[in-house]
């Protein structure tokens, strides 16, 4: 699932360094508001809640990204992403006081005007910087680039080139591989400025900083066309990936060995991410594995009265990359109760048989279908429709065979049953609980449409949207709970 990202957040320092002055001039005039005098530093309280603030601000950017694409955002997307930070930094420093116990010796109204007025001017700074960025490209250090494409790809390429500007490159003009168009004026401004037989001869007599190679066909690119351009010391690009992110994958250039080379991966992640996100899962499995001991003493007895034998079940699992574990719940079910699953397969929601769920299942603990036909359900299937069941899996999550989110780890016998595109679900970690549990696990009775949640939290992957699977989990118990 997981590549490792070489574009950091430092990418766009410049707006990182701004926000921080941002919101430290914030946090001085909010002191001047409330106190009359300008130096909040000399106060010790106010002093350290201005490095605390520092760090939240710098925190919150990396974990919710706050300028990813921030050039390609328009005045409502930034306005939003504005706020998004600003509260995070309201909550987080909130909490902060409350921790320390000085929030009865800090103002309140420092607190709510520091933010009110970051968000503020934090705005208003980032719409200014990004139009002075925008006008210093097109006037001021600008980059040559001449296209060379083909016929068919003109339009297509131009597009690309021009909606996505962010280097600032000033067009120099095209040339066509597969027909003489020189002459001809595209976007009633950029012209063909040469056949393939005089490219060479009008690189050499014109400044032209950098060169892209676009086309399909890599025959109208011959090697020593190439080697001449790098050769006159030509920065040059080669059109390797025709599209950004194609098929719901995303693509960059690393290195392997000594190639260079187009990787291709259903998502990536950089290794802070990644080590953030194991961090949660052990914090997680330390307070999972402590409430399942409590459980233990409550659950424990149930399954020994009514269904003498083992509290847990363990069960070989399919995980990340088709490594097998060991996951383990409380036993909810009686002990022959894979050789009756045959007898109930006619009844199975799921009919292709990749996955198994009935309505009601008397291979539960105290689940009953009485003479008259009516169904009895017992303690058991109440800890099943909880998940109570499912704590033990916090022992997983702490070996690090699971996660707290991610996919649901398949059986042996079901992944035999896969097709080729279903493994995608085995490209993460499984998890605990997925965006497939909060999306009502409960009517969802088409594989495909699993496969298809699974794939949608792999390429969609973040740390905010692991916070929000696990917000609804939370949810979902508790309306489960409501509703019994």
């Amino acid at each position: 699932m997981y590549r490792k990202s070489s574009q950091g957040w430092l990418k766009h320092f410049d707006f990182i360094l701004l926000d921080i002055i941002c919101l430290q001039a914030a946090f001085i005039l909010s002191y001047v508001f409330r106190f009359g005098t300008l130096n909040p530093y000399k106060v010790v309280l106010y002093r350290n809640f201005a490095i605390v603030i520092l760090f939240i601000s710098l925190s919150s950017i990396i974990f919710i990204e706050t300028f990813k694409d921030v050039l390609k955002r328009d005045a409502w997307q930034e306005l939003v992403a504005t706020l998004k930070q600003s509260v995070m930094v309201l909550v987080i420093s909130t909490l902060y006081l409350f921790a320390v116990k000085e929030g009865e010796d800090y103002s309140r109204a420092v607190t709510f005007l520091t933010c009110i007025l970051y968000f503020v001017i934090s705005y208003i700074v980032r719409l200014a910087w990004k139009s002075f960025f925008t006008n210093r490209r097109s006037t001021r250090g600008k980059r040559s680039l001449l296209i060379i494409t083909q016929e068919s790809m003109i339009e297509n390429c131009l597009s690309n080139i021009l909606e996505a500007n962010y280097q600032g490159f000033r067009i120099a003009g095209m040339v066509i591989m597969d027909k003489d168009l020189k002459g001809k004026r595209y976007d009633n401004y950029i012209d063909v400025v040469a056949n393939k037989m005089e490219l060479i001869d009008y690189l050499s007599s014109e400044w032209i900083d950098e060169v892209l190679i676009n086309v399909k066909d890599d025959s109208l690119i011959p090697k020593r066309l190439v080697e001449k351009i790098c050769g006159m010391g030509i920065v040059l690009h080669t059109c390797i990936a025709r599209e950004r992110d194609r098929y719901g994958r995303k693509q960059f250039v690393e290195t392997v060995g000594k190639y260079t080379v187009l990787t291709t991966s259903i998502n990536y992640a950089s290794t802070g991410k990644l080590v953030i996100k194991r961090i949660i899962d052990i914090i997680g499995g330390i307070v999972g594995c402590a409430i399942t001991g409590v459980l233990f003493l409550i659950i424990a007895p149930v399954i020994m009265i009514q269904s003498p034998g083992p509290v847990f079940f363990s069960q070989v699992r399919v995980g990340k990359n088709g490594k097998k574990f060991k996951i383990y719940k409380f036993r909810t079910m009686y002990l022959d109760a894979e050789e009756r699953k045959k007898e109930l397969m006619e009844q199975n929601r799921i009919k292709d048989g990749l996955m198994f769920k009935i309505d009601f299942d008397p291979r539960i603990i105290g689940n009953k279908v009485l003479p008259d036909g009516t169904q009895k359900s017992g303690f058991m299937d109440m800890c099943r429709r909880m998940s109570i069941d499912e704590f033990p899996q916090f022992f997983n999550v702490l070996k690090g065979d699971m996660s707290l989110v991610g996919t649901r780890p398949p059986t042996e016998q079901e992944v035999q049953l896969y097709s080729p595109h279903h493994h995608a679900r085995l490209a993460a970690k499984p998890g605990i609980t997925g965006m497939w549990q909060v999306s009502g696990r409960s009517n969802i009775t088409d594989f495909e449409e699993v496969v298809r949640l699974d794939r949608k939290y792999i390429s969609e992957w973040s740390l905010r949207l692991d916070f929000i699977i696990l917000f609804k989990t939370i949810a979902v118990v508790f309306k489960r709970e409501g509703s019994m």
